[in-house]
């Protein structure tokens, strides 16, 4: 029997999948919804209320950060977006 809360866990990990394959843009699906897709399964619950954050920000923000377009602001860097950028550079997140 699954434990209480296993259903609302994985619930939460389908709406966070969700939310990161389908930002609006195509480019940002691609490379939030890259990196999100193989590894959500593995998330801590902080991981996954940190994700929520950053996908909290607006697509084309985020796309400048994850691209190196724009340095990421000292309010929101932190381990999970620098792994999200490196994979997003080096292609490991798609």
């Amino acid at each position: 029997m699954p434990e209480p809360d296993s259903d609302q866990t994985e619930t939460r990990r389908r709406r966070l999948l969700y939310r990161a394959t389908h930002r609006g843009t195509h480019e940002t699906d691609l490379l939030i919804g890259g990196f999100v897709a193989p590894r959500l399964a593995q998330f801590t619950p902080d991981e996954m209320d940190r994700l929520e954050v950053l996908m909290d920000l607006p697509d084309v923000e985020l796309t400048d950060y994850l691209t190196g377009r724009l340095p990421i602001p000292p309010g929101i860097d932190e381990p999970l977006l620098r792994l999200m950028r490196q994979a997003a550079l080096d292609g490991s997140g798609r």
